[in-house]
């Protein structure tokens, strides 16, 4: 009923012809239902290429979820992604949304445009949090209600529970460079520039830098970049070790979801325990203590079905299936 041609066909065909190939598919089977073998195969050709599930999509922020995987884009472009009220507010509830989400393992963060963020829109945003300046719509009250909100958007006082990685596409700056440094893994563009440029205007990098940013490259480079308000270039911090990979800004994107793809096929219960035990070993000052702290979170993860699951998946040379879906640990 469905020649070969016909199939890789569809495969070839624009979006915009699914729903009509769809209703077609379906008056045929009721009609002739020995054609199901060949329905099936082609059914499955239009799953495959069905639009991505939208789990989230305003304005100035957006979230597709897709094969356990959410993508989500600052879209701020002609305001270089800077946090605004709204934006702030938006993805403060989206982050929750996530973290809570059992079908999302891994979190990937870009921005539109020629910029992954600027950081917190100063004209908008300071005079609220400082008060001085009254709100003016519903995104200005509820910051001005909750400035802890701000901390949630950029990851500082809030964390998802789940691998979250930066795909950083232009310009990460200010609040855009904590809310990278508060991701696990990081890809940037070459020409992608960096900095914390808060104390030429005064103001303290108070997402979470001067906390985080020296444990995660040496001290006297966090100084430097704090202490000075320059920006660096994608190759500087990649030679500190701030960046896993710099690739032409075309391939930001699928560098960083090629990335997600290979940590969410893992056993994700595995996933989320490792990256727990790495964040709370770090704080751990005593060897043993953190030693211990691993053994709880090891044990924990060798008493899951998915530990059994796995090692008979490998001797049975298949795919493992994985009994659970991450969640936040």
């Amino acid at each position: 009923f469905f020649p070969p041609p016909l199939v890789e066909a569809l495969g070839l065909a624009d979006d915009s012809v699914f729903p009509h190939i769809k209703r077609w598919i379906q008056a045929v089977q009721q009609a002739v239902p020995a054609a199901a073998e060949n329905i099936a195969q082609v059914a499955a050709l239009i799953a495959s290429r069905a639009p991505k599930k939208m789990a989230h999509s305003d304005v100035c922020l957006r979230c597709d979820i897709n094969d356990h995987i959410a993508v989500v884009t600052l879209n701020r472009p002609d305001a270089r992604n800077a946090i605004s009220p709204e934006l702030g507010v938006r993805l403060a509830r989206l982050n929750r949304e996530l973290s809570s989400n059992s079908d999302v393992r891994v979190v990937v963060y870009t921005g539109a445009g020629s910029c992954f963020c600027s950081g917190v829109d100063l004209a908008r945003m300071i005079p609220l949090i400082t008060g001085a300046k009254q709100p003016r719509d519903e995104w200005d009250r509820e910051v001005s209600a909750n400035p802890d909100l701000i901390e949630v958007a950029l990851l500082r006082s809030f964390d998802l529970g789940k691998p979250c990685i930066s795909a950083i596409n232009g310009a990460c700056v200010a609040g855009g460079m904590e809310l990278a440094m508060a991701t696990d893994m990081r890809v940037a563009a070459d020409s992608a520039r960096f900095g914390l440029q808060e104390c030429k205007w005064g103001l303290f990098p108070s997402g979470g830098s001067t906390v985080r940013l020296p444990k995660q490259i040496p001290y006297v480079a966090a100084l430097e970049v704090m202490l000075t308000g320059q920006l660096y270039p994608a190759s500087q911090l990649l030679q500190w070790g701030f960046l896993n990979y710099v690739v032409p800004v075309a391939e930001v994107l699928p560098r960083a979801l090629e990335l997600a793809r290979v940590i969410s096929s893992n056993g994700p219960f595995a996933v989320a325990s490792i990256r727990r035990s790495v964040r709370a070993c770090q704080d751990i000052r005593k060897e043993a203590e953190a030693l211990k702290k691993e053994s709880e979170l090891a044990h924990a993860v060798f008493a899951h079905p998915d530990a059994k699951e796995g090692p008979r998946a490998f001797i049975e040379k298949r795919t493992p299936k994985w009994t659970t879906t991450t969640s936040r640990l």
